[in-house]
């Protein structure tokens, strides 16, 4: 007697078309492979830093300068 499965036969998860999300296909993907050199990350640590000073700044000018406007504009001064 043969066993006949309902199933058709499940082909290789590489084969599959657009087969981003199998866990075979991410399972030798690591984020520590993108980094190349600590001297790489310290760029990116440097420039993160210097955007997060200057969006600080902004932020602190656009608190003085906008209330400024706002009573300029209300009161006529």
């Amino acid at each position: 007697m043969t066993f006949i499965s309902a199933k058709s036969k499940s082909r290789e998860a590489e084969s599959h078309p657009a087969n981003d999300n199998h866990l075979s296909a991410l399972a030798d993907v690591s984020i520590l492979e993108f980094i190349i050199d600590d001297d790489d990350v310290a760029d990116i640590a440097r420039r993160a830093e210097r955007l997060g000073n200057a969006v600080v700044i902004v932020m602190a000018l656009c608190l003085i300068v906008a209330p400024a406007i706002y009573l300029t504009l209300a009161y006529g001064l």
